[in-house]
C-alpha cells in the first residue's frame, strides 16, 4: 500500500472510531462510570416536533418599556429636586413620551432646565410655558431614543426570559428572538406548560410601597383618593377553603425600593405555622435604602407588591438593617418557589403577551420518529438498490460512500449536541440522495473516458479530476443557502440548516476521498484489466 493511501485509510477509520464514540451516548442509554469521566457526553437532542412539548410565541410590550423608562427618569427628577430643596408642585409621566414638571416659580425653572440639560443630554427639552399660574416644563424622549430603548427592551425579555426557563429546569429549551418585538420560545418534553407559561409570562415587577392610612380604603375610588395614591389589591387565600379574596389598599403611587436591587430570592418555611414564605437580599445599595425607609416610617405599614397586587403590608416594627427581608402571604410550595424563580431572574422589562401556544403531544413526536425513520430507510434501500443495479461494483462502492456519509453526519450531529427535528429528518434524507449524486457524475466521467480506450486507473484518476470542479461548485452554492436559512431561520428551519450544511461538507469528503480510496486500493491490489461499471 503505497504511503498516500496509507494516511487516506487512516483518516477514515479515524473518523469512523470518532463517530462512534460521541453517537455512543445516543445509542446506550445507560454508560459505564468511567466513560463520563474521560468521554464525550454530548447526544442528539430531539427537538420540540420529536418529543413533544409547547412552542410560544410572545409580543413584548415595548411602549410600556418606554413608559416604564420615564416614569423612572419623573421618580429621580423628583429625589434630585428635593435632594437640592428645589419646590415643586408635582412631577409626573404625561403621555406615551413625556414627563411633565409643575414648578412654583421661574427661578427655579431655569435652574431645573440646566439640571436637565446636564443629567439627561439625550432627553429633548421642549419650550416652558405657564398653567394655571404654575411654570410648567416638559421633557420628550425623541423616536431615536425610543426606538433604542424598544430594541433593548427585547433583548432584555428575551435574557430574562432564558434565565427563567434555566432555573425551571427545561433541558434544551430554543428561545430566540423573531422580528422587532417577537419572542420564539420553544419547551420540548415539558410535563405542566400552564405553569410554565404563567411562569414566564409574569413581569415580576416588584415594589414596596407606603400605606396611606390617611385614605379609608373601603370608601375610596380611584377617582377620589389623592393623585400621588393608587388604589390596589391584597390577595389573601383562606387556607381551610382554599377561598380567594381581595382586600382594597391605597397606597402611595412612587415605590420606596424596587426588585431591581435585589441578589438573591430563596423559599423558607415559617417555624411558628408551617407556611412558606420567600426570603430576600438585598444588595448593597438596596440594604442602605431599605435600613433608611424602615428607620424613617416606624409603626407604618409597608406594601409588598408583585405586579401591582399586594402579597403582603406587615407594619414596620422596628428600623431593620443587613439587607434582608421576606415577603409572607397565603402561599403554597409551589408559588413561593415560582416567585422566588422569577425574583432572582429579574423583572421583564415590559408586560409580554402570549399570540400563539402550540402543544404538541410525545404521542406525535413519536409518529413523527416513526415515519422519519421509515421514509429514510426506504430512500436508502431504493437508492442501494438502483446503484447497484446501473453501476454493478463501482455502484457498491457509492453505497459504501453513502452509509459512511449517514455514520459520519450522525456522529457530527452528537458532537455538537446538536438537536434533530423532523426538517432535520428530511434534510438527512435529502443527503441520502446527494451522497450519491456526486459519485454519479465522477462515474459518467470514467464511463467516458473508458470509452476513449484508457486503462481503469488513468480513466478513474482522469474521471475524479474531471468531475471535481463540478462537485465543488454544486456542494458551495448548497452551502450558501443553507447557511441564510440558519441566520434567518427559526427553530426548525435552523434544524434543516445544520443538517444539511454538516451533510454538505461531510459528503465532500466522503464522494471525493472515501470512495476513492476503496478504488485505489482494489486497482493496486487486484490486476484489473476491466472495470464493472
Amino acid at each position: 500500500m503505497s504511503k498516500g493511501l496509507t494516511w487516506r485509510v487512516l483518516l477514515i477509520v479515524a473518523f469512523l472510531l470518532l463517530s462512534a464514540v460521541y453517537m455512543t451516548p445516543t445509542l446506550v442509554s445507560k454508560l459505564p462510570s468511567w466513560w463520563s469521566g474521560i468521554m464525550p457526553k454530548d447526544k442528539i437532542h430531539l427537538g420540540l416536533d420529536l418529543q413533544g412539548g409547547s412552542h410560544l410565541v410572545m409580543e413584548v410590550d415595548t411602549p410600556k418599556a418606554v413608559e416604564g423608562a420615564l416614569d423612572l427618569i419623573a421618580t429621580d427628577l423628583e429625589d434630585s429636586l428635593t435632594a437640592q430643596t428645589l419646590r415643586f408642585k408635582r412631577i409626573a409621566r404625561e403621555g406615551a413620551d413625556k414627563v411633565k414638571l409643575t414648578l412654583y416659580d421661574k427661578g427655579t425653572a431655569e435652574t431645573v432646565q440646566a439640571m436637565i440639560k446636564k443629567k439627561y443630554p439625550e432627553m429633548e427639552l421642549l419650550p416652558s410655558f405657564e398653567e394655571g399660574g404654575f411654570n410648567v416644563l416638559q421633557i420628550r424622549m425623541n423616536d431615536k431614543v425610543a426606538a433604542d430603548r424598544k430594541d433593548k427592551a427585547v433583548s432584555q425579555a428575551l435574557e430574562t426570559v432564558r434565565n427563567r426557563i434555566d432555573q425551571f429546569g427545561v433541558s434544551e429549551p430554543v428561545i430566540a428572538r423573531e422580528g422587532l418585538t417577537n419572542i420564539v420560545v420553544q419547551l420540548p418534553g415539558i410535563k405542566d406548560p400552564k405553569r410554565a407559561i404563567e411562569l414566564i409570562g409574569k413581569t415580576a415587577r416588584l415594589e414596596f410601597k407606603l400605606v396611606d392610612e390617611n385614605v379609608n380604603p373601603a370608601t375610596a375610588t380611584p377617582g377620589s383618593i389623592p393623585e400621588d395614591d393608587e388604589l390596589l389589591m391584597e390577595k389573601k387565600v383562606d387556607q381551610a377553603t382554599g377561598a380567594v379574596s381581595e382586600i382594597p389598599l391605597v397606597v402611595k403611587k412612587k415605590a420606596m425600593i424596587t426588585g431591581d436591587l435585589l441578589t438573591d430570592a430563596q423559599v423558607r418555611i415559617d417555624s411558628q405555622f408551617n407556611q412558606p414564605y420567600v426570603a430576600i437580599e438585598f444588595n448593597s445599595t438596596g440594604a442602605r435604602l431599605f435600613d433608611q425607609v424602615t428607620a424613617a416610617n416606624v409603626g407604618k405599614r409597608f406594601a409588598i407588591v408583585l405586579d401591582n397586587t399586594i402579597y403582603s403590608a406587615p407594619v414596620i416594627r422596628e428600623r431593620i438593617s443587613g439587607g434582608s427581608a421576606q415577603i409572607s402571604g397565603s402561599f403554597t410550595d409551589k408559588d413561593a418557589a415560582d416567585l422566588s424563580i422569577v425574583l432572582r431572574a429579574g423583572s421583564l422589562p415590559a408586560p409580554v403577551k402570549i399570540i400563539q401556544n402550540v402543544t404538541v403531544g410525545p404521542s406525535l413526536g413519536q409518529d413523527s420518529i416513526h415515519k422519519g425513520l421509515l421514509a429514510g430507510a426506504i430512500g436508502v434501500i431504493l437508492v442501494v438498490v438502483f446503484m447497484t443495479i446501473y453501476y454493478k461494483a463501482c455502484g457498491l462502492v457509492a453505497n459504501l460512500g453513502m452509509v459512511l456519509n449517514i455514520v459520519y453526519l450522525m456522529g457530527a450531529l452528537a458532537a455538537l449536541g446538536a438537536t434533530l427535528t423532523l426538517p432535520g429528518i428530511a434534510a438527512i434524507v435529502l443527503l441520502i440522495g446527494m451522497s450519491v449524486d456526486s459519485n454519479v457524475l465522477i462515474f459518467e466521467r470514467i464511463r467516458e473516458e473508458l470509452r476513449l480506450g484508457k486503462p481503469p486507473v488513468a480513466a478513474l484518476d482522469a474521471g475524479y479530476d474531471k468531475a471535481f470542479l463540478t462537485i465543488m461548485d454544486s456542494h458551495v452554492t448548497t452551502l450558501i443557502t443553507a447557511a441564510v436559512l440558519f441566520q434567518f431561520g427559526t427553530g426548525p428551519v435552523k434544524g434543516f440548516a445544520v443538517s444539511l450544511s454538516l451533510g454538505i461538507i461531510i459528503n465532500l469528503f466522503t464522494s471525493l476521498l472515501a470512495t476513492k480510496v476503496v478504488f485505489d486500493f482494489a486497482l493496486s491490489r487486484m490486476n484489473v484489466k476491466r472495470m464493472s461499471i
